[in-house]
């Protein structure tokens, strides 16, 4: 029995639709019976629970081979660190009193760094109170900047013809497409091939500019000239609360974006093949963002 955490977000659906499809045993949670319904559909067990719901997970993680864990983020969390460690010390109390022996988390790059790199620093402690779990082999999976945060973006194309952030135009770094993450991670449950911690990064496709990135996706919006501008952090809180975002989680994205900057939140393993990831970003623009713009 495979408990896949977060199984109706974006990576989570992809893992347990892959181990669905080989006829694996699986036991999908989710904040939502409704949303769980079209796993069930294809054989899954649904289990309701919240992931700081410490009793809750332990009875959903009993008997299970693997476990495939993540924080699912509160945007509008009043402390966005509180809120991690507090998701975190659930599910490590969860799988230590279930037993679990294996654990594929959902990290991300830059995860060395304990301080200065927002959220992506939450992450680096969690995964070390998942490594303190006695008995318990966990694998850290660290995926690169997601694709999918350029879809906040539609709003600001839409009402400003732009996109903008802090990240600076000029700085490469790894994306990737969150369909890419749900069958390493499968794949990781299925042949539980490490022992002890261990990380891995995935570093997408290849390493892209904001510049760029607005190419490619004004490209398949019918925007060729779109452009892209680079904010001052103190110019992008603003913003960011205005669309619906906690204080906490504004300062902690732009202290991410600052580190990102900063070539401190980057990746420890050279690109090869077994930390590239298929998809492009001009596959992404056209298969998912274009069709979210058009809306």
């Amino acid at each position: 029995m495979y408990v896949i955490t977060g199984a109706t977000g974006n990576t989570g659906k992809v893992v347990a639709e892959t181990l669905l499809a080989i006829s694996e045993k699986v036991r999908v949670l989710g904040r939502s019976a409704e949303k769980l319904q079209p796993f069930v559909a294809k054989s899954a067990e649904a289990f309701v629970a919240d992931v700081t719901d410490e009793a809750a997970l332990t009875k959903a993680f009993s008997g299970a081979t693997a476990v495939y864990a993540m924080l699912p983020p509160d945007m509008k969390a009043e402390d966005m660190r509180q809120r991690q460690l507090g998701q975190a010390r659930a599910l490590v109390a969860a799988i230590g009193k279930a037993g679990v022996k294996h654990v594929v988390f959902l990290s991300s790059v830059g995860a060395q760094n304990a301080e200065g790199c927002g959220p992506v620093s939450g992450l680096h402690h969690v995964e070390n109170m998942l490594n303190s779990i006695a008995g318990t082999n966990v694998l850290s999976l660290r995926p690169a900047y997601f694709m999918e945060n350029f879809l906040m973006l539609i709003g600001m194309i839409k009402s400003m013809g732009m996109i903008g952030g802090v990240i600076k135009a000029d700085v490469p770094l790894p994306v990737i497409a969150t369909r890419d993450i749900g069958p390493v991670t499968a794949e990781a449950l299925l042949k539980r091939g490490w022992t002890g911690h261990a990380t891995r990064e995935l570093l997408g496709q290849r390493d892209i500019t904001m510049a760029e990135a607005a190419k490619i996706l004004g490209a398949a919006i019918a925007k060729p000239g779109l452009g892209y501008t680079a904010f001052p952090g103190f110019m992008a809180k603003p913003a960011l609360t205005q669309m619906g975002l906690s204080k906490s989680v504004a300062d902690g994205l732009v202290e991410m974006s600052e580190a990102i900057n900063d070539r401190r939140m980057v990746p420890l393993e050279k690109r090869a093949l077994a930390n590239t990831t298929p998809t492009s970003l001009e596959w992404f623009a056209e298969h998912v963002f274009a069709p979210a713009f058009s809306k």
